[in-house]
């Protein structure tokens, strides 16, 4: 780029486990097909197994010795904590034996940032990064993730808070995709990117405002930032990104969805990689 930058516990196991493991599938639910938890013993064990918990919901003001276990697991994979009413875990619950904690998990595994960078090492490529800024429905991650396939991305990046997890839902709306482009979970957006410049990867935040896309070099190590529709990229994460790209546009509505816009963006992206 032309741009430059200065530089196994038996006794806690559960005795019916699979009674305890099951698919949410209810229609509208705020975690629809994500696999849910429940029970101590049950969620307990799927952290020591290494599973990948997005949220936990525990009951409010339980404090005994179990439950304090299970928060301090938690707290060391960084998942999302709620608090919550006995009535709206009895909501969610399925077993109706969910003893004040329920664990949503994502349908399919996370991958790691050095991952991704390791896979575009072994293809002897420049990274080549998604990161996603506030995609909340996951008809539009799943598009991302196959506009991401398709051009040749190594991998997308999604924020802990505020973004799509892995569902039944995204993998299908990747065409299949999701099997092959790895999506990594990462807690703060804008920390991600300032560690990745330190890195080498340059950052183009997606922008009406900003330049033309084609007068840009995106040549190089490039992350792609895309945000949600309504809001676009947020403020602090625009400020780490180190240029802007707009989409050249006419008629009439506002703007692109965000997977639409995406696509435009990232085979730019791979056209310039071309020549």
């Amino acid at each position: 780029m032309e741009h430059r930058r200065e530089s196994d516990n038996k006794s806690g196991r559960s005795k019916d486990r699979e009674s305890d493991w099951h698919w949410q599938q209810q229609e509208g639910a705020p975690e629809a097909d994500l696999l849910h938890i429940e029970g101590r013993n049950a969620v307990l064990e799927a952290y020591r197994s290494g599973k990948t918990i997005d949220k936990l919901y525990v009951l409010d003001g339980c404090k005994d010795g179990p439950v304090q276990s299970i928060l301090r697991e938690a707290k060391k994979t960084d998942t999302v904590i709620q608090f919550v009413e006995k009535e709206r875990l009895n909501r969610m619950s399925e077993t109706k034996k969910h003893q004040g904690v329920i664990a949503v998990a994502s349908a399919y595994a996370y991958a790691s940032v050095e991952e991704i960078l390791a896979k575009a090492e072994q293809q002897g490529e420049k990274p080549f990064l998604i990161l996603l800024d506030g995609i909340e429905d996951p008809h539009n991650l799943g598009a991302i993730i196959r506009t991401a396939n398709l051009a040749g991305a190594h991998g997308v990046l999604i924020p802990k808070r505020r973004a799509a997890g892995l569902t039944a839902t995204v993998a299908k709306a990747s065409a299949g995709a999701l099997n092959y482009t790895p999506v990594a979970k990462v807690t703060n957006l804008s920390q991600a990117i300032r560690e990745l410049k330190e890195r080498g990867i340059w950052f183009v935040c997606a922008d009406m405002e900003g330049e033309l896309m084609y007068r840009q070099d995106l040549t190089g190590a490039v992350g792609l930032v895309i945000g949600s529709e309504g809001e676009g990229v947020s403020r602090l994460v625009k400020e780490q990104c180190d240029f802007t790209a707009s989409i050249p546009m006419k008629g009439d509505i506002d703007s692109l969805n965000a997977s639409a816009a995406a696509a435009v963006l990232a085979f730019e992206i791979v056209r310039q990689r071309l020549q």
